[in-house]
Parts: structure tokens; C-alpha cells; sequence
């Protein structure tokens, strides 16, 4: 007896699964479960919930392995186009439902006042004035320390001073900086 290609074994796998034959079922899985998991997987990228869900895919294609026609695709095509079409309403799922626009009325801004982003720019305008008052490095070292987030070793290799010299650089420079500001 010849032997049969593999993809026509599993187009008779599936057409014996439309006729409810369970051994055919169980081998059909076993030849392509790995398979389907892997495209599951890929789009779900969370293994416990594809391995739930090709569990789903395989019970839908118990129910509806009648659907299948031999020869308008190929039988792994048809099965990784269930196993991807579940995979995606998995997704589409998870995603909230989109509320009406109208709802986004009711939203409250969460930006500044326009009197609040008028007051923000005079202190800022305030700030830069002051900072313009030190010495170039000593403005940029307050600028790298507060706004930046550098530490005060970093400022100090940066500058290429010590440690000791940045600490007193920056002291000095928020006392100069507070006289300024509430001048």
C-alpha cells in the first residue's frame, strides 16, 4: 500500500472527525497540536493562556471539522487559520470596549489653568534669570543636578573637578539662587 502524503493525512484525519471518529481526533491533535500552539503562542505571547486556548481551538475543530473541504486549502492552513482566528478574538477581547465620544466631554483636562501655565512661565522666566546670574559651569552643574538628575559624582567627573569642589558649587549656588529669587 502507498503511502500518503502528510498533508492529505490530515485532510483525512479532519474528514474523519466530522464523522465523530475520536482516534481520529486524538491523532490529529498529536500530529498538530505543536504546531498550533507555536502560531497560539506567537500571537498571544503568554504560554498558560495559549495552552488554554488551543484546547478551545481544538474543540472547535471537532464541531466544525465538517466545514472543511478537501482541496480548496490545504488542512494545516485551514487548521492555523481557526487556531489563528481564535487566538485574535482572544485579543480583540482583552481590549476595553470604546466608550462613545461624547463621554470624552465629561473628561476633566488634567493640564494647568491657563492662569496656572501663566504663573508656571513668569517662575520659569524668574528661574532662568537667576540661573543666568552664576558663572556658566556653575548654572549648568544646578541645571544637571535638579533638572537632569545627575548625581553629584557625575557632575563632578563631567566638570572635572572633585567631588568636595561640586558639593560646594552647588551649595553655594542654591544660596545665590534663593537670594535671587526672593529678591
Amino acid at each position: 500500500m502507498a503511502m500518503q502524503a502528510p498533508s492529505q493525512e490530515v485532510a483525512d484525519l479532519i474528514s474523519r472527525c466530522a464523522l465523530r471518529d475520536r482516534a481520529a481526533f486524538r491523532s490529529l491533535y498529536d500530529r498538530t497540536s505543536a504546531k498550533l500552539f507555536g502560531v497560539v503562542l506567537r500571537i498571544l505571547k503568554d504560554r498558560s493562556e495559549a495552552e488554554e486556548a488551543v484546547q478551545e481551538v481544538y474543540v472547535k475543530i471537532w464541531q466544525r471539522a465538517d466545514r472543511y473541504v478537501a482541496g480548496d486549502t490545504s488542512p494545516i492552513s485551514w487548521l492555523v487559520a481557526v487556531a489563528r482566528n481564535h487566538a485574535l478574538d482572544i485579543l480583540r477581547a482583552r481590549r476595553p470596549k470604546a466608550d462613545d465620544i461624547d463621554v470624552a466631554l465629561e473628561i476633566p483636562d488634567a493640564g494647568p489653568s491657563p492662569e496656572r501655565a501663566t504663573a508656571d512661565s513668569q517662575e520659569r522666566g524668574r528661574i532662568e534669570r537667576c540661573l543666568a546670574t552664576l558663572e556658566p559651569d556653575r548654572a549648568e552643574a544646578v541645571r544637571g543636578a535638579y533638572l537632569d538628575g545627575y548625581s553629584y559624582d557625575e557632575l563632578a567627573q563631567r566638570h572635572a573637578v572633585p567631588l568636595n569642589t561640586m558639593r560646594t558649587w552647588l551649595r553655594r549656588s542654591l544660596l545665590k539662587l534663593r537670594e535671587c529669587l526672593t529678591a
